[in-house]
């Protein structure tokens, strides 16, 4: 029997060591759901309940896994849905090649069924490379340069495949005219800058007095390097939420996260320090990093394209990050560990404390912070964790500690709603053995959340772990964009936009087969944690939360908070003045108490 062109494309997969994609089907791939069954499902289809989820699961397993992430999807709907998922990995570096369907040859051009101009489509998300198969000979070539693009430069390709092409039989191209043969393998190399550029860094370095280090997703295989970089310059470190888990928190001079979901001590680290080192990080809100013309700044980045943004940087490195500052190293002189550490370090002790007085403030009925806050002393050392967009990222970023060989993500870019859950089902195939948790609000689990509970129900029996916990904060409300408003725009919750529906999503885990508890009193957080941390299945926490828990951004002092409460409760019409007060009340008790001088009050409520 000839091997058709679909054959040909899994076999090609398997050989790149592609052992999951993940899927919807459709007749647009017909042909390559039939070599599927040929191929006795190697690589494993993944089908996910919607493709924009097989995306997702697609980057959560590449984000994981440190492997290319494989997508596929039909023609026109099928490949239209997988573009939200798509760039999400694009803006978050992140390598998923896409593989989609398209309508015969024959009908291209005459306003067919599902006919949608895909190159055009894919032009942007896929940039780097996106190529459509016409002719069997254009593979292997095809295949490979889509799999070490998306390796070698962290982005997305994409090859469509018309459907007819996928049944003709393959002929590999020849030794011919206008035959292009390939081969497979992504060569490893390691940039490191030039010597004059290492030793201009280090004399920015060697002068400065109060050294700052940001660190984000691309120092994550230099963690021993920034520690002695750190431990060399008496530096603080803090971490944009994409690396969150390069740098253990257990660090005393780690002072956790920066920017809007960010620290005090990161905030306080960036506004008082003299020189700035950013190692593997695109963080954008230049407002967070130091003012302009206080501090001499370097910045080490692999990507070219990366380097010199966001920042008057004196010196840029073009280079990988463990090996810049392994050659960077010997030229640093060591500086003692006087006021400047000492500060960092009381500074982050003093958040932690302030974290935990504010997650054990009276709330009605449960705490966010509390739930997310009980959570961090009860997380196995080797999970991975993933947050969702909206208020929940608010929590993941400041309450929970990375040790240990703990991994942890979320949309960082493009910041979507709904990739918490195909995240982690992502992660579970990539690492089957460990245990893997999403932090959910409840309009990013109505949105996308709960259909691909069924994919999980689906698939959990194949993990050595079976452990998959989603823990949904249902406010009942659509929070961020709720406090956002308040916020930014004087405008109180305006409820037709806001308001959501009170589902039992515990009540929906069970009812296919999966774990689940509702929490509905602080007294019983632990014990939901432990119950799931110990099921033998898939498990969903439905906690019910309070919506008036506000989100406070770290720069924040009290009178800025305190005008905000002021303005939306004078302007909510929907509240009466007794409701009105009580509300502001409620939500003064969680106001900074960032500074010294501007300590929250003390715990409200007992475990």
């Amino acid at each position: 029997m000839s091997m058709k062109v679909s054959d040909y494309v899994l076999q090609r997969l398997r050989e790149w060591e592609v052992d999951h994609v993940f899927a919807y089907a459709g007749d647009g791939i017909n042909g390559l759901l039939a070599a599927w069954g040929r191929a006795e499902n190697k690589p494993v289809f993944v089908q996910a309940r919607h493709e924009e989820m097989a995306a997702f699961e697609a980057v959560g397993y590449a984000k994981f896994s440190g492997k290319v992430g494989v997508c596929a999807a039909t023609s026109g709907p099928g490949a239209i849905h997988l573009l939200n998922g798509l760039y999400d990995a694009k803006l978050d570096h992140v390598p998923v090649v896409a593989i989609v369907g398209q309508t015969n040859r024959s009908a291209m051009g005459g306003s067919y069924q599902q006919e949608v101009d895909l190159l055009s489509l894919y032009k942007d998300v896929a940039s780097d490379f996106c190529e459509m198969v016409t002719v069997p000979e254009q593979l292997p070539n095809v295949i490979d340069r889509a799999v070490r693009t998306a390796y070698g430069r962290r982005t997305v390709t994409a090859v469509i495949i018309p459907a007819d092409v996928q049944e003709l039989d393959y002929t590999p191209p020849a030794h011919a005219f206008k035959m292009v043969p390939s081969s497979l393998g992504m060569p490893s190399y390691t940039p490191v800058p030039g010597e004059a550029d290492l030793v201009r860094a280090a004399e920015v370095l060697n002068a400065g007095e109060k050294v700052a280090v940001l660190i984000g997703q691309g120092a994550r295989g230099a963690r021993a390097e920034v520690e002695e970089t750190a431990d060399v310059l008496a530096a603080g470190v803090a971490k944009a939420l994409l690396g969150k888990d390069a740098l253990p928190d257990d660090l005393p001079y780690v002072t956790g996260s920066i920017g809007l979901l960010g620290t005090r001590p990161s905030y306080e680290l960036m506004t008082d320090c003299d020189t700035l080192l950013v190692v593997g990080s695109g963080f954008p809100y230049s407002q967070f990093l130091p003012e302009f013309g206080q501090a001499r700044a370097v910045q080490i980045d692999i990507d070219p394209h990366n380097i010199g943004m966001r920042y008057p940087f004196e010196v840029n490195l073009v280079g990988d990050a463990k090996a810049t500052l392994r050659a960077l190293l010997p030229r640093l002189k060591r500086k003692k560990h006087a006021a400047w550490r000492k500060k960092i370090e009381k500074d982050t002790a003093r958040w932690w404390e302030v974290m935990e007085r504010r997650a054990a403030v009276e709330a009605d009925p449960v705490n966010p912070e509390y739930v997310v806050h009980t959570l961090d002393a009860l997380l196995p050392e080797d999970v991975i964790l993933a947050a969702d967009s909206g208020s929940a990222a608010n929590w993941y970023a400041r309450h929970l500690r990375m040790r240990g060989t703990m991994r942890g993500s979320l949309s960082g870019t493009l910041a979507t709603m709904g990739p918490g859950v195909p995240y982690v089902i992502g992660a579970k195939f990539a690492h089957p053995g460990r245990p893997a948790l999403a932090i959910v609000g409840d309009g990013a689990m109505q949105m996308n959340g709960m259909a691909e509970l069924i994919t999980a129900s689906k698939y959990w029996r194949e993990w050595q772990d079976p452990r998959m916990i989603v823990a949904v904060l249902n406010n009942q409300d659509l929070n961020q964009v709720t406090w956002e408003m308040r916020a930014m725009s004087g405008a109180p919750q305006f409820l037709p936009s806001q308001a959501l529906p009170d589902v039992p999503y515990a009540d929906f885990a069970r009812s296919i087969g999966l774990g689940g508890v509702r929490v509905e009193r602080p007294e019983q957080v632990e014990a939901a944690w432990r119950q799931a941390l110990s099921a033998d299945r898939p498990f969903v926490i439905d906690f019910r939360t309070d919506p008036a828990v506000p989100p406070i951004p770290p720069h924040a002092t009290r009178e800025q908070a305190e005008a905000v409460v002021s303005a939306l409760v004078k302007g909510d019409s929907d509240r009466g003045d007794v409701v009105k007060q009580g509300f502001k009340a409620k939500v003064q008790e969680f106001l900074p108490g960032h500074r010294r001088d501007d300590d929250p009050p003390g715990p409200q409520r007992k475990k």
